[in-house]
């Protein structure tokens, strides 16, 4: 099976007999808002014999909930999402890259921001009532489907803002914005702000309280599981938090724990929403004890674009370190994300358990990317989706079990045709151990002049000799550079990808050097 090309689903599912028995599992998408890879005590990142390997960021931050989760399943180091989050929140909807869905860029929920020189006709309305999601298939399967959190699936005015038109039975929290007004209760979320604008919805009970927004979520999550519990339903619960996007406004519970650490006040503050995250995390498996399911329920963690720690330059090794770049950029530390897969209580008598065995504690080193849920998800719910649906996403069930895949195309391809972000005018390809940067309008007018690319329009590294992304070899690797290229322009005419245009309206397609 080749990645990047077009698909049925319905074809590749009927080769599958999915989970089977009296009862379906419950599955649970806990994702997590600008959650780099590096931002966890967990360590994902390998030494050269493939053994976890800490790094000081990994000493700054607590999430004890994220190494129960990782000692009880498998962990990924090489998991890849786009570098910003609406097109990464669209593909786990659809399982299909951005470069297809054509939601390339951040939706603003008040206007339309594709770029001076971004396509025109880029999908900034995002998803709508008659798309294909993950949670209407669910819910058309037996499913009842929850959202807790964070939506940002559409613009204000426009049917995406509103989760409940795409597939999900529940909405608590989802709206057209990305980032909250406030974490604090006592603010309203934003609403008591000069943010009321994105002021979190469906909270109002716990307005003018010290319940941070987390926690609320959390207590929401928790309560929307018992009621579908006591119906005797399985259930589809995306819990999308907001943390741990800025506003970085500290969560008091943990304040005392980063205070003397000799980070800036900014950085303290994110640490307290990565740890109140993970308290959440914690909550919600003992919640699942609690009401005895944890063993027919499943879970995958994960952020939806790299790390935006306040911690220095996207294009340099700080937030991120020892990887290069943050959240919008092209280099890894921009879009490798942590992804673990657990049963929320591990039993190897479990009847659901032993059709999908996952070996605890283990370190996965297979590329994989956020378009593989879809079709994982929908093969643990014994689940189809309709004719016609095209999906660029993989199933993840062999890599969830420890085992190699050798038919999976160690491939991902990031494209960026937008000029209002960190990084501009952008794709990135990897295939094996290399990965091509390429730049497609190497200089682009802006209001301080001139947006100028180091190493001009390419720049190409080798993860396996360099993981850093430290030295160029575009110029010193001249056929190899070709050979990325040709894949990258392959990949992109595969997905039916749109580009950004030059100063006369022509489209800047990416050229071979």
């Amino acid at each position: 099976m080749k990645k990047f090309l077009p698909l049925l689903i319905a074809v590749t599912l009927s080769l599958f007999t999915g989970l089977n028995g009296a009862e379906k599992p419950n599955i649970v998408v806990f994702l997590v808002d600008d959650m780099g890879v590096m931002d966890t005590s967990v360590p994902f990142l390998t030494d050269d014999n493939g053994n976890p390997q800490k790094h000081p960021l990994n000493h700054f931050y607590r999430t004890p909930s994220m190494e129960r989760l990782a000692a009880q399943g498998i962990r990924f180091n090489q998991f890849y999402a786009m570098s910003v989050c609406s097109p990464t929140r669209i593909s786990i909807m659809t399982g299909q890259n951005a470069a297809r869905h054509h939601a390339t860029n951040w939706i603003n929920p008040r206007k339309d921001n594709a770029g001076d020189n971004g396509p025109a006709d880029w999908d900034w309305a995002g998803l709508g009532k008659g798309d294909i999601t993950l949670p209407g298939i669910l819910k058309g399967a037996g499913y009842r489907t929850i959202h807790v959190g964070k939506g940002h699936f559409g613009p204000n005015d426009h049917e995406g803002e509103e989760p409940l038109n795409l597939g999900f039975d529940v909405n608590v929290a989802g709206a057209s914005f990305g980032a909250p007004g406030s974490y604090y209760g006592e603010k309203g979320y934003g609403a008591l702000t000069k943010r009321s604008h994105h002021s979190v919805p469906h909270l109002d009970a716990y307005h003018s309280t010290e319940t941070f927004l987390t926690e609320a979520l959390t207590l929401e999550a928790k309560k929307r599981v018992s009621e579908t519990v006591k119906a005797e339903e399985p259930f589809y619960l995306y819990f999308s938090h907001y943390a741990v996007h800025a506003p970085f406004e500290s969560d008091p519970r943990f304040a005392e724990h980063y205070k003397d650490s000799g980070k800036p006040v900014n950085a303290q503050a994110f640490a307290t929403l990565v740890e109140g995250m993970d308290k959440s995390l914690g909550d919600m498996l003992d919640h699942f004890e609690d009401l005895g399911i944890a063993e027919n329920t499943l879970i995958f963690f994960l952020g939806d674009n790299g790390s935006d720690a306040p911690l220095g330059d996207q294009h340099e090794v700080a937030c991120a370190a020892p990887l290069r770049g943050k959240k919008g950029a092209h280099y890894e530390g921009g879009m490798r994300l942590p992804f673990i897969a657990a049963w929320a209580k591990p039993d190897p008598e479990n009847p659901l358990q032993r059709q999908m065995v996952i070996p605890k504690g283990t370190i996965q080193d297979q590329v994989a990317n956020v378009t593989d849920l879809f079709p994982t998800v929908l093969q643990v719910a014994g689940a189809k989706a309709p004719e016609g649906h095209p999906v660029d996403g993989e199933l993840l069930q062999t890599l969830i079990t420890g085992e190699a895949d050798d038919s999976r195309d160690e491939q991902f391809l990031m494209h960026y045709p937008h000029g209002v972000h960190r990084s501009n005018y952008f794709t990135t390809w990897r295939d094996g151990d290399w990965k091509v940067i390429y730049h497609t309008l190497p200089e682009i007018p802006t209001t301080g002049g001139f947006i100028q690319f180091e190493g001009g329009h390419y720049q190409l590294f080798n993860l396996a000799d360099d993981p850093y992304e430290s030295k160029n070899l575009a110029e010193s690797h001249p056929a190899e550079l070709t050979r990325m290229m040709k894949g990258l322009i392959a990949s992109l005419e595969a997905h039916e990808a749109q580009y950004p245009h030059d100063s006369e309206g022509v489209e800047a397609r990416p050229s071979l050097p």
